[in-house]
């Protein structure tokens, strides 16, 4: 029996994914440098790493430390900006089978908007993820994620800018996520990725000092798994639109404990790190699990667990 895998983020606007496993910004690149390790029209989409409309350097090195079943990161949305990627980017997008979703950050909602304007209607894009959760730049980012009113505000003025997929990325660094996420959607997110990376820090005990020049980083990894399900159970809960999990997933178990937590998809971030097939194996692990358990569609288990018992 053959298992139906494809899962769609934005029914109204055409987000249809061939499985429900994508990568997350920041840990796969702009996809260029991951297609020459694995068949990457194999996968559900691409997130690109988050882009701004001018180049940025990022923030000074050390940049990563690694904790315990997680990693810390202080990037500072280095990437090389909105021009560069519509010039030299997007073009070999068009050429593959597998859907690019182009995380976009910026400091002002102008900017954000201007961006999104920009994208529109470009071959090789196939939608936006509105990162408004970043928690290692000044300005911009997760200033945007933490109040309902701030992450309608810019979800309305993308909206209005475009008409493709919009999925909006939320912070966990926040009081009560599930407000939050209902004003987005009110907005007109077509979907909300979550979550973004936990606030943390590591100290340099020879130096007596934050390890990180920024002190703090974003902690991402298995150690903050079992509070991203928590977030995308609560969350699924409460919206009618699609979510797509991410926090610590490195194998098919992990994933489905998202989906059946309510998440239409999934993405897979820090594990690429250690296992450039990473988000590979998940595919290849979600569709045997299927056709052991005796599933038809892969949509048959999202948000299974919010279900009472029998």
């Amino acid at each position: 029996m053959t298992v139906s895998m494809a899962v769609d983020l934005a029914p109204r606007r055409g987000l249809r994914l061939r499985n429900p496993v994508m990568t997350a910004s920041g840990t796969f690149g702009y996809g260029v440098e991951y297609a020459r390790l694995v068949d990457i029209n194999r996968l559900g989409a691409i997130v690109c790493k988050g882009i701004t409309l001018e180049p940025r350097i990022g923030n000074p090195s050390p940049r990563l430390a690694e904790t315990p079943a997680g990693l810390l990161n202080s990037i500072g949305l280095e990437n090389v900006g909105l021009q560069a990627v519509l010039r030299e980017k997007a073009p070999i997008w068009a050429t593959w089978d597998v859907p690019v979703v182009v995380n976009i950050a910026g400091e002002t909602v102008e900017e954000y908007a201007r961006m999104a304007e920009a994208l529109e209607g470009v071959p090789g894009v196939a939608g936006l993820e509105l990162n408004i959760s970043c928690p290692n730049v000044d300005a911009g980012g997760m200033a945007f994620g933490s109040s309902a009113d701030a992450a309608a505000e810019v979800t309305a003025a993308v909206r209005s800018a475009c008409q493709q997929p919009l999925l909006v990325k939320l912070s966990p660094n926040v009081g009560d996520i599930t407000e939050i996420a209902l004003a987005v959607e009110a907005a007109g997110a077509d979907a909300l990725t979550l979550v973004n990376t936990f606030l943390g820090m590591v100290i340099d005990v020879n130096k007596r000092r934050p390890f990180l020049p920024r002190g703090v980083g974003g902690l991402s990894g298995p150690a903050i798994r079992p509070l991203a399900v928590r977030m995308v159970y609560e969350v699924a809960r409460v919206v009618r639109i699609p979510i797509v999990g991410i926090g610590g997933i490195t194998n098919a178990e992990d994933a489905l404990q998202f989906l059946m937590a309510g998440a239409t998809a999934v993405q897979v971030g820090t594990a690429s790190f250690v296992n450039p097939r990473a988000s590979l194996d998940v595919v290849e692990g979600l569709r045997a699990w299927a056709e052991v358990h005796g599933l038809q569609d892969i949509r048959e288990i999202i948000g299974v667990a919010q279900q009472p018992a029998a």
